[in-house]
């Protein structure tokens, strides 16, 4: 069994600074008109889903689709990384810009898919 160290260095070589987000909102979101509470940024592709506190948690299925460890927040101030392998928070280099979605963009998002019953859906 690999130790956490290991496993952690693993997770720090899925890391391409150098890949650019896939878009300013949850992929999967975008394609079949849904909506999104919070986004997170794969480390390794720059595909970016939607947080579990969402309805659809698109991070973490992209995660489980494609063992790509490591997401970092994609919210505007934020620059935490999350190592999906540790279950913990983890360190991550500068990825390329830019490093979260417009800070014009709602949240949740976008504005003009979100019920207004959003709260209770998510509760």
């Amino acid at each position: 069994m690999p130790t956490k160290g290991a496993v952690m260095a693993e997770a720090v070589q899925a890391i391409d600074p150098s890949v650019p987000p896939s878009g300013t909102g949850c992929v999967e979101c975008e394609a079949t008109g849904s909506w999104w509470l919070h986004l997170r940024r794969c480390a390794a592709c720059g595909h970016v889903g939607c947080c579990d506190d969402s309805l659809n948690k698109h991070a973490t299925a992209h995660y489980r689709q494609t063992g790509h460890p490591v997401m970092q927040s994609f919210e505007p101030g934020e620059d935490w990384f999350w190592d999906y392998s540790t279950e913990d928070y983890t360190d991550g280099p500068r990825l390329a810009d830019p490093q979260s979605h417009p800070v014009s963009q709602t949240v949740p998002g976008p504005a003009e898919r979100v019920p207004a019953d959003w709260e209770s859906l998510l509760g």
